[in-house]
Order: C-alpha cells, then sequence, then structure tokens
C-alpha cells in the first residue's frame, strides 16, 4: 500500500467499532446494522460520543464497501439480514498490536501510552507502557506513517499520540457538561492544595493499574489514623450529606447496605444510625482496623469496590454507597466499576455517589504530613452520569452543592442516586 486511506469522522467511528467488536465479541461479528449503531453510539469508550441513525450508516457503509474498507455479507444461509466486516486492517497490514492501537485510536482521538495500554486491555495484552510506545514508534516509522506524536500541552504529563487516517482533535476534551450541570474544579475527600491546569485524568493511570492501587494502598495505610482524627466527625457539620444519607439508610428497610471505600467507617454508622444492616469495605487494612475499633458492633473488611460480591444471605446489596469512593479512578475505569458495583445490587436497590466534581488531577507528595505519591482525578459530571446509566441504572436524582465554608474544601459536589430496575 502506498497511500493511506482518509477517513472523515462518520468513516472513523464506523471503521473503528468494527475493529473493536471483532476481537471482544467475536461470536456477533459480523455486526448487523442494529449492532453497528449501538457500537457506534455507545456512551462509553467513545470520544465524543455519537447519535448516528440507520440511513446515515447505511449511506456511509456503501461509501465504505465502494473503497474496499467494509464487506458486506449475508449473516447465514437463506438469511435476508446484512452484516458488516472491515478490511481497514487488511488494507493497511495491521499487526494484532499495531491493530489494538489503530482501533483506540479513530474511537477516542489523540491519547498517551499510558491512556492507551489501558485503553486497548481488551484488545491486546501490552505488558507496559514501553511495548506501547515501541509499537507506536514502528507505526511512526512506516512509509507511509500511521501515527504521529503531538507537541506536549501545559499540564500533560507524558505527549499524546493521534493516528493520521484523517482529522482528529488535539485538543483536551472537557466532556459531557454545561455550566449549568455543575462542571466546576473540584478537590477530592480529605484533598487540599492548589488545582493543577485541566488535564487528560486518564494520567492517573500513567503506569498502569497494578502500580496506581499500590500508591493507594500504601498513602491510606500511613495517613490512616490522621485520616480518622481529622474527618472522622466530619458529617456533624455537613447537614445535606446526614439526610441524604439517612434516606439511603432508611429506605433498605433493615436489608444490607455496602459502603465501599468506607474509610474509618463514620459513613457506615450514620447508614446503620438509620436502620441498615450496613457493612464497610476499605482497600487499607489500616483503615479497616480503625474503623472496626471505633465501631466494633458493625462489620468492615478489606476489599476493593471493583470486585464486591453479593451479600452472602441475600439476593443483592439494598443500596451500595460510594461516598467520595471514585477520585483515583481514571475516567476510562468508571463504567467498569459502577458496573460491578451494580450487578450487585437487589432488584430495586439503590446506587449513591457522592463525588467532587472538576476536570483535572491533583497530584499530592505529601498529605497530612506523610509523604505520598497520589493522583486525585476529579470527574466531570456528565462522565459519571453517563457511567452510571451505562451500568443499567435508572437515575432518581442528582444534587449539586457548593461547599461548606471554614468547614471543607473549596468545591462543588455532585450526589446521584440510581436505581437498579
Amino acid at each position: 500500500m502506498t497511500e493511506l486511506p482518509t477517513l472523515d469522522a462518520l468513516d472513523q467511528r464506523i471503521l473503528g467499532s468494527l475493529l473493536e467488536k471483532q476481537v471482544t465479541v467475536p461470536a456477533g461479528y459480523p455486526l448487523t446494522l442494529n449492532a453497528l449503531r449501538g457500537a457506534c453510539n455507545q456512551s462509553s469508550s467513545r470520544d465524543p460520543v455519537t447519535d448516528y441513525d440507520d440511513p446515515t450508516l447505511e449511506e456511509r457503509i456503501r461509501e465504505l464497501k465502494g473503497r474496499g474498507l467494509v464487506r458486506v455479507i449475508w449473516a447465514g444461509k437463506g438469511s435476508r439480514t446484512l452484516k458488516h466486516h472491515e478490511l481497514l486492517s487488511e488494507v493497511l497490514g495491521l499487526a494484532p498490536d499495531e491493530r489494538a492501537l489503530v482501533t483506540v485510536l479513530l474511537l477516542r482521538g489523540p491519547q498517551a501510552a499510558g491512556e492507551l495500554r489501558t485503553r486497548t486491555e481488551r484488545l491486546h495484552p501490552f505488558a507496559d507502557r514501553t511495548e506501547v510506545e515501541e509499537c507506536l514508534a514502528r507505526l511512526s516509522r512506516r512509509p507511509e506513517p500511521l501515527v504521529a506524536q503531538l507537541e506536549r500541552r501545559p499540564g500533560q504529563h507524558d505527549p499524546r499520540w493521534t493516528h493520521l487516517l484523517g482529522p482528529a482533535p488535539t485538543a483536551v476534551a472537557t466532556p459531557g457538561s454545561s455550566p449549568g450541570d455543575g462542571v466546576i474544579q473540584g478537590s477530592g475527600h480529605g484533598i487540599a492544595g492548589p488545582a493543577q491546569a485541566a488535564v487528560d485524568l486518564e494520567v492517573v493511570l500513567r503506569d498502569g493499574r497494578e502500580a496506581r492501587d499500590a500508591r493507594v494502598l500504601a498513602a491510606y495505610d500511613d495517613v490512616a489514623e490522621d485520616y480518622a482524627r481529622e474527618l472522622s466527625d466530619e458529617l456533624s457539620h455537613k447537614p445535606f450529606d446526614r439526610w441524604l444519607l439517612a434516606r439511603i439508610g432508611g429506605e433498605a428497610d433493615g436489608g444490607p447496605v455496602l459502603d465501599v471505600g468506607c474509610g474509618p467507617g463514620h459513613v457506615t454508622a450514620a447508614l446503620a444510625a438509620a436502620g441498615a444492616q450496613a457493612h464497610g469495605l476499605d482497600l487499607s487494612p489500616r483503615m479497616v482496623e480503625l474503623a472496626r475499633d471505633a465501631h466494633p458492633d458493625l462489620t468492615f473488611d478489606v476489599g476493593d469496590l471493583r470486585r464486591v460480591l453479593r451479600p452472602p444471605a441475600a439476593d443483592g446489596w439494598a443500596a451500595v454507597v460510594a461516598w467520595y469512593s471514585l477520585v483515583h479512578l481514571a475516567p476510562s475505569e468508571l463504567p467498569d466499576a459502577l458496573g460491578g458495583l451494580a450487578r450487585t445490587l437487589r432488584p430495586g436497590g439503590l446506587l449513591a455517589l457522592a463525588t467532587h466534581v472538576g476536570v483535572e488531577v491533583r497530584h499530592h507528595d505529601e498529605w497530612w504530613g506523610h509523604p505520598v505519591d497520589l493522583d486525585f482525578a476529579l470527574h466531570d459530571p456528565g462522565r459519571v452520569l453517563a457511567a452510571v446509566q451505562a451500568a443499567g441504572l435508572r437515575v432518581e436524582e442528582r444534587y449539586v452543592r457548593g461547599p461548606l465554608a471554614d468547614v471543607e474544601v473549596g468545591t462543588d459536589r455532585l450526589y446521584v442516586l440510581a436505581r437498579r430496575t
């Protein structure tokens, strides 16, 4: 091949979706028009989110077929259902690792190597960021380069890469919401210090999930006593939080409620005081020790909110509460994390979230006098709500409130109540 095909935004979305689904759902591939529309317009792993209709896709598929980039086939003998298969990987002669990177670049625009490693996990198992960078370099050295490195922007830790198959956005996006939806620079639970400029929140995964998790665990174990001393009594100063937690605990009607990322246990205790069978879960063993000491009548366990199980003696949790528990996750992790929590709810159960809002990352080298290496990702409300809805939950209530003077860090907070139907 001596000349790259030029793809506009719709071409990129169609071919990227076909490339992705061919690997992630091989039993359902090639895709029907209905499945392709769903893949193109899905609310997760796409930037921007789109709403293409069938006529638009059908017309473009015909053009791509004429250009030798899509094959339209019958779905079995005698079937009149057309299915669609991509030919771009053959035209470009992509190896599996190259194919994975091109797929994600087509679907999500320019990204750093660390982001690409995280977002290609289901497509190709890169061992580390170095392997991603080596593959990108290989793609950039082709006679007709497929990718190029972009100039690093202020506030970005790592350079970003873009494909060269057509126009792609090069600015850092601030997706999701208008100012009326409460997109305000924010701070994580217990965070102090100056904000950085708006950056891609995927930078929290710059060296992979395992390394990030290890840093989070070490930091919370180290600061546990100071964290408990400073924040265990915080609800006494927060009437809105007390009101909402009391509602959640009362609505559980004596059923089991799980507080994920429970810290020293004060939110768990508030839920129990409202009548729920409240249990706490936290990644930090030291936090769990302090919670057990402070609330010996309640149950606390060490665990990861991304690996929650249903309660042993019930068909699901009456409610799962994540009170400022998402601040160390990248946006790309929210759909899987919230989807996992949603699956543990009983029918009619509630998922309750509270988070500080913003689109930035704050790095801390010191926290309450302890040296740490910790990133706090402040999430865009639109992304949070999209992840909740992608988990199959119905958003019933959402609130944004301002900070309490002399009590809290000066940020707005988003609260979401969503129900499993």
